[in-house]
């Protein structure tokens, strides 16, 4: 009895003196105290000016907020700077000491979701170039014309700030980063990492310096026992370029791709002189330029000579109707 009595003072003691600080874990884990409520982070979303960009202000209103900026009670012991990404709760937890954090809303791009393993942050740039991959390019057209990097600025996918992280010295092309639609986060992103709020990310680059750790928990929450990266996406195979299939218009069909049903005429052996060939692709329509003809020679027709046209003697008897007749030798 007096033991019990001991352990209830000793709680009613530290419930008391630990109002003002963070409590033990072990203490809240065994309901003895309970964990102080989050703390909204006030007046951090207003316009301001960076770098010679205008931040435009956030409508915190329309910003649910367990993802408003706040100073939240963690139960960890890694060390302050370390950051803690919590995709399935789209939150991001920067460690501010013993058992606290400040804690961020995020949008998690569907990268995001199977990437999980720890990481380094190498390298942190302010307002940074965007350079859209090829298969973005390739579902956007209209995205070509920043194949070759679209300038930092408000309209940037990557927002004020992107934090580059890389694992074992490779980087996997994993960022994070703001964004100027603040009214996608706490949600599935269509493409992209971690993706913040652009004040928060301006806050969070200040906080971390190069070589922070970043871990990227499990779709479950757990802590990752290694890295995690989603399979590549499959090449698409390139068409094969047909052969062309040739057609003599006096002659039967011959190529390499493409079988044709000819006449059951039979064609000659010999075509005729000047026909050009027919090209036809398998895939398409028959194109070919018209033959030039070569004319066969001009054949002028045997004429008969008449008896007019037979040069005559000049006749030394009388004619016989209009013909000077021939005149036979006697004999003697």
């Amino acid at each position: 009895m007096q033991r019990l009595l001991f352990r209830l003072l000793v709680a009613i003691t530290l419930s008391t003196t630990l109002t003002a600080c963070v409590p033990d874990p072990a203490l809240v884990e065994a309901g003895v105290v309970a964990a102080p409520e989050p703390k909204i982070v006030a007046g951090v979303y207003g316009a301001s000016t960076d770098n010679g960009f205008a931040v435009p202000a956030v409508p915190v209103d329309k910003v649910p907020a367990e993802f408003q900026r706040q100073t939240v009670y963690y139960p960890t012991d890694l060390p302050k700077n370390t950051i803690v990404i919590n995709p399935a709760e789209k939150h991001l937890y920067l460690v501010t000491g013993k058992n606290q954090a400040m804690r961020y809303g995020i949008a998690v791009g569907r990268a995001g979701f199977q990437w999980s393993g720890e990481a380094l942050i190498t390298s942190r740039n302010p307002w940074p170039t965007w350079t859209p991959p090829p298969e973005m390019i390739e579902r956007s057209p209209e995205k070509a014309q920043w194949k070759d990097g679209m300038p930092g600025g408000p309209e940037n996918p990557l927002g004020a700030r992107a934090l580059y992280l890389t694992t074992n010295g490779i980087d996997y092309g994993y960022r994070i980063h703001g964004t100027p639609e603040w009214f996608s986060i706490g949600k599935n992103a269509s493409s992209g990492c971690i993706r913040m709020i652009n004040q928060d990310i301006i806050d969070l680059y200040n906080r971390v310096p190069d070589g922070s750790k970043v871990i990227v928990l499990n779709a479950d929450g757990s802590m990752p026992k290694g890295l995690t990266l989603p399979p590549p996406a499959p090449k698409k195979p390139k068409p094969a370029t047909p052969a062309p299939l040739i057609i003599n218009s006096n002659g039967p069909m011959t190529g390499t791709t493409t079988t044709a049903t000819t006449s059951t005429t039979p064609a000659p052996s010999t075509p005729a002189t000047g026909l050009a060939p027919l090209v036809i692709n398998s895939n398409g329509p028959v194109a070919a330029a018209p033959a030039t003809l070569t004319p066969a020679p001009a054949v002028t027709p045997a004429v008969t000579p008449s008896v007019a046209m037979v040069p005559q003697m000049p006749c030394t008897v009388a004619l016989v109707n209009g013909v000077c007749p021939i005149l036979v030798p006697k004999k003697p």
